[in-house]
């Protein structure tokens, strides 16, 4: 199977009130997708939808079964998480909890795997380090870690570079592209950084409590709606 999520004339509602619908796209493996548009677009609310936080109100949703319980997340990073008093490989471990149902405990395997991951992600020398003492960047990096730890197919990320300066944006952008590429991890990206979006994504998503444009990234600039979006980012 090469689709991932499936969805028809889909919507979301809170309190019985359609806040998102008219989502009709598909995601295949190995997509890079950029989920753009302005703040109460319903970026969030697809994500949840997608993660199977929320039902869909009515419409057609098909996941593909292989990712329940499988799926990397990296939410929106609050200040409490950013002072998180544990340790890097604690974090990263932590990923695993969802594929442990009945031994709690991390065994040699699991320990191996968050291993594996962090030299991926060029972080195994903060393995030991509390996790509240590095920086943006080196946060996102375990952060990414953790969730890949989740993962085999699909990473989604919410705002992942939001708060980091630049180079830091930079070179996490950098690292998704190799994580796509090398790793053959599909990845949804909520983003307000279209520009990083265009260079690296392979298709948009623009929502503004509906679907407005789904397609390619070549077709998404030539698009009227691609413009003003475009436009408005400069």
């Amino acid at each position: 199977m090469n689709t991932i999520f499936y969805c028809r004339d889909l919507c979301y509602a809170y309190d019985d009130k359609i806040v998102l619908r008219g989502l009709n796209f598909s995601i295949d493996y190995m997509d890079y997708i950029c989920v753009a548009g302005e703040n109460g677009a319903g970026k969030s609310t697809l994500v949840k939808g997608l993660l199977g936080i929320i039902k869909p109100a009515s419409g057609i949703l098909e996941i593909d079964k292989t990712l329940r319980g499988r799926t990397g997340y990296l939410p929106q990073q609050t200040a409490a998480q950013k002072n998180f008093p544990a340790g890097v490989e604690e974090v990263v471990l932590s990923g695993l909890i969802g594929k442990k149902k009945f031994f709690p405990f991390y065994n040699a395997a699991d320990k191996k795997t968050a291993r594996q991951n962090m030299e991926k992600l060029g972080i195994e020398n903060l393995a030991k380090r509390c996790f509240g003492e590095l920086s943006g960047g080196q946060q996102r990096r375990v952060l990414l870690a953790r969730a890949l730890c989740a993962t085999e197919k699909l990473l989604i990320l919410d705002e992942p570079a939001a708060g980091l300066d630049p180079l830091a944006a930079q070179d996490l952008y950098s690292l998704l592209e190799k994580i796509n590429r090398e790793m053959k991890i599909t990845i949804i990206m909520v983003s307000h950084d279209i520009n990083a979006a265009i260079k690296y994504a392979n298709k948009i998503l623009h929502l503004w409590q509906k679907q407005l444009f789904f397609g390619s990234v070549k077709d998404y600039i030539n698009s009227d709606i691609g413009k003003i979006f475009l436009r408005e980012q400069k």
